[in-house]
């Protein structure tokens, strides 16, 4: 597993991305979290201090997956990481419409999804303070699975999706 210094400086795709959103203030963060109503991991502030949002590099673009899903037997999607800001793109202050709209679970903030699957901070065992699990959400099949014990080990955690053997996908 690599480790989280080396995940910064290659976590994000090197190219422009119409996701992300301009620099993360201190005033943008303390809104984010007081809307969301949780404490937002130190190491996903860290990315987003480096880049608001958008693609993250291919490297980093898939988490195995100790279970099948929805999407592959072996992994899941992490093509991008919604950042913080108020804009006609979903950022973190969709969370709230996204939860209800999907009928998902709370507390938990959406980092990554299309709709039909998510990857979420997931604030339900430790509280809205604490450091988060993170979880897969897949509200089409009702499904949860746990990915990571925290955010940290989830981005550290992350591989390139070619990794994995693409006949499977489903």
């Amino acid at each position: 597993m690599a480790q989280f210094d080396e995940v910064k400086a290659t976590f994000w795709d090197t190219g422009d991305s119409p996701m992300t959103l301009p620099p993360l203030t201190d005033e943008l963060l303390g809104e984010a979290e007081r809307e969301l109503g949780v404490t937002l991991p130190s190491s996903l502030v860290e990315l987003l201090r480096l880049r608001n949002g958008g693609i993250v590099a291919d490297a980093r673009n898939a988490f195995p997956a100790d279970e099948p899903t929805s999407w592959a037997p072996d992994h899941v999607p992490f093509e991008h990481l919604a950042g913080i800001g108020r804009d006609d793109r979903i950022t973190l202050f969709n969370n709230a419409y996204l939860l209800q709209e999907w009928g998902l679970p709370s507390p938990v903030v959406l980092l990554f999804g299309h709709g039909h699957y998510w990857v979420a901070l997931d604030y339900r065992a430790r509280g809205v303070h604490a450091d988060p699990s993170v979880t897969w959400l897949d509200p089409e099949f009702g499904t949860e699975l746990h990915l990571a014990a925290d955010f940290r080990a989830f981005v550290c955690g992350l591989t390139r999706s070619d990794d994995f053997d693409d006949e499977d996908d489903r």
